[in-house]
C-alpha cells in the first residue's frame, strides 16, 4: 500500500484507519497460511530429495545391498590399520610345493659316455633331483561281480553266494562316481548339464541328466538321520546364527532360512519369510539359546530364547546416515561399536572370558548418551493431533532401534561366547545365493528341499574337517559323517 492511501485514510478520520487496519490483517492472514503451506510443501519436497539421495548413494557398505551392486567401485572396510605389511606374515604356515621322500617314480637321466670314449654308466658322482607331480589319466575302472551256485556232489545241498549290499543293480555307478556327481552340482553348483559335459570330458563316461539327479535323490534319503542330528544339536546350542533370504523355485520367489554355528549348517526352504517358515522348520521354537541375527522382526516373536543383534548390520547404516547426513551421533555411535568390538577382542586373546562390571558400565553410559545426544541432534517427529503420523527419517529410525534394542546390540559385550555380528550366517547363506547365480533357480517340487539337505551335509562336514569327497562317498555308502559337537 502507497503513502498516499495511507495519508487519505487517516485524513478521513479513525473509522477509515479502523477500516485499513483490518484489511491488512486480512491479508496477512493470508500470506501467513500461505507461507505455512509453503513450508510444509518445501519440507516434503526436501524430505523427499534427502530420501533419493540416500537411496542413490546406498551401497553395500553403508546399507544392506549386495556387494554385485557396487559395480567395480573399491570396498571400504570398518577395519583400523595394523601397521602390519601386507601379505603373509612372518613365522606363518606357508603352502609351498614341497619335494616328497618316497617319489612314485625315478627317472635317472646319467650321462652315458665321455668325449674321450670312456663310459660313464657305473661312475659315482653327484646327484640333484627335480620332482614332477602330475595326475594320472583318469579311466573309469569297471569291476564285475559274479554270484555263483553249486550243488555239493556229495549231499546235494545248494550253495548260492549273495551280491555285496552296495551292489543292486546290473549296471550301476560306484561310490565314488556318485560322489563326484554329487559334488559337482551341490558344492560346486555346476549345472547338471555342464556337470554331464565335466564327467564326459575328463572319465569318459556319458551319463545323462536323470542319472545325476536319482543320484541327488538317493543321496537326500540317506542324510535324512544326519539333518535330524544337526537340528538337534543347533537347538541344544548356546549361541546360533540366523538368516534368509530369497530365491526362485519353479518361477516363484520363495524363501531359503539358515541356522548355524562353526560346527553346523542347516538350510531349509519355505513359502514363508516370517514366523510361520521358523514354526515348520522346528528351530527356533524349541531353541533356548542365543538367537543371533539381523533385526527381522519376526525373530522376537520367539520369546524363549535371547536375541544378539548384527552389528555389521549397524555399522553400514550408521555409515549411511553419517555419509547422507550432517549428523555426529552416527560416527560416535560407529566408533564406540567399533572400540568394544577390539577391547572385547584383546581380552579374549589375553584369556579372559568377560569384561570387568565398571567398564560394562561406563561403555553402556556412553552408548546411552550417545542415544541421547542424537535425539536432541536428531528430534523424533511430533505427531499432530488430528493428523496422519509422521514418518521417520533413516536416522530416527535407527535411534529408536538402538535404544530399545540396546541390550541386544551390546550383547557381545556381555557375554564373549556371541559373536559381534551375524556374518557366519551370511557366508552360510551366500553359497547359496551363488548356486542361484551359476545355476538359476531350482526347478521340480523336491529338488530345493534334496539341495538344501546335501549342502547342508556338506558344510557341517566342511567346518568339522572333512574331506568333501569322502564324507559324500562315505553317506552314499550309508555310513555319513554324524557330527558330536555338544
Amino acid at each position: 500500500m502507497s503513502e498516499s492511501k495511507i495519508i487519505e485514510a487517516y485524513n478521513k478520520g479513525i473509522t477509515e484507519v479502523i477500516d485499513l487496519v483490518k484489511g491488512l490483517s486480512s491479508q496477512i492472514n493470508v500470506l501467513n497460511t500461505e507461507l505455512s503451506t509453503l513450508k510444509a510443501e518445501n519440507k516434503k519436497l526436501s524430505d523427499r530429495l534427502t530420501e533419493v539421495e540416500e537411496r542413490i548413494n546406498k551401497n553395500s557398505s553403508n546399507s544392506s545391498k549386495p556387494p554385485s551392486s557396487d559395480g567395480f567401485k573399491k570396498p571400504k572396510s570398518f577395519r583400523k590399520k595394523s601397521g602390519k605389511p601386507t601379505g603373509g606374515q612372518f613365522g606363518h604356515e606357508g603352502h609351498t610345493l614341497e619335494k616328497v621322500e618316497n617319489p612314485d617314480e625315478i627317472v635317472d637321466i646319467k650321462p652315458e659316455k665321455c668325449k674321450c670314449g670312456y663310459h660313464l654308466s657305473d661312475v659315482e658322482g653327484i646327484t640333484r633331483s627335480r620332482q614332477v607331480f602330475e595326475m594320472p589319466v583318469i579311466k573309469v575302472k569297471v569291476t564285475e561281480y559274479r554270484a555263483h551256485e553249486v550243488i555239493c556232489p556229495k549231499c546235494n545241498k545248494v550253495h548260492k553266494t549273495k551280491f555285496p549290499d552296495t551292489v543292486t543293480q546290473p549296471t550301476q555307478y560306484g561310490k565314488n562316481i556318485q560322489a563326484l556327481m554329487a559334488y559337482l552340482t551341490n558344492y560346486q553348483f555346476i549345472p547338471l548339464e555342464r556337470s554331464s559335459e565335466i564327467i564326459s570330458d575328463i572319465l569318459g563316461q556319458s551319463i545323462s541328466e536323470g542319472t545325476f539327479v536319482k543320484i541327488n535323490n538317493t543321496l537326500n534319503q540317506k542324510l535324512e538321520l544326519v539333518e535330524d542330528s544337526i537340528k538337534q544339536q543347533l537347538i541344544n546350542s548356546p549361541v546360533v546364527n540366523f538368516d534368509e533370504s530369497g530365491v526362485r523355485c519353479n518361477g516363484k520367489t520363495q524363501w531359503l532360512h539358515s541356522a548355524s554355528t562353526d560346527q553346523l549348517t542347516h538350510y531349509a526352504i519355505h513359502e514363508k519369510r516370517g514366523s510361520q517358515a521358523s514354526y515348520d522348520i522346528g528351530i527356533l521354537p524349541e531353541f533356548e539359546g542365543v538367537a543371533c541375527h539381523d533385526h527381522w522382526i519376526p525373530y522376537y516373536n520367539f520369546n524363549n530364547c535371547s536375541h544378539s543383534e548384527c552389528n555389521s548390520h549397524i555399522l553400514r547404516a550408521l555409515k549411511g546416515i553419517s555419509e547422507n547426513t550432517k549428523y555426529e551421533w552416527s560416527q560416535k555411535m560407529a566408533s564406540l561399536l567399533i572400540e568394544i568390538k577390539h577391547y572385547v577382542n584383546v581380552l579374549k586373546v589375553a584369556g579372559k572370558t568377560e569384561i570387568a562390571d565398571h567398564d560394562i558400565a561406563k561403555y553402556h553410559n556412553i552408548y546411552k548418551e550417545i542415544i541421547a545426544f542424537g535425539n536432541s541432534e536428531c528430534p523424533m517427529p511430533t505427531n499432530e493431533k488430528g493428523k496422519k503420523k509422521p514418518k521417520k527419517n533413516a536416522s530416527q529410525k535407527l535411534l529408536a532401534r538402538l535404544e530399545k534394542y540396546d541390550i541386544e546390540t551390546l550383547s557381545f559385550m556381555y557375554d564373549f561366547n556371541i559373536p559381534f555380528d551375524n556374518n557366519l550366517a551370511e557366508r552360510d547363506i551366500r553359497m547359496i545365493k551363488l548356486k542361484q547365480k551359476i545355476s538359476g533357480g531350482f526347478r521340480g517340487k523336491d529338488a530345493p528341499n534334496v539341495f538344501c539337505r546335501i549342502r547342508g551335509y556338506i558344510s557341517t562336514c566342511r567346518k568339522n574337517g572333512q574331506k568333501v569327497m569322502e564324507s559324500i562317498a562315505k553317506a552314499i555308502k550309508g555310513d555319513p559323517y554324524i557330527p558330536s559337537t555338544l
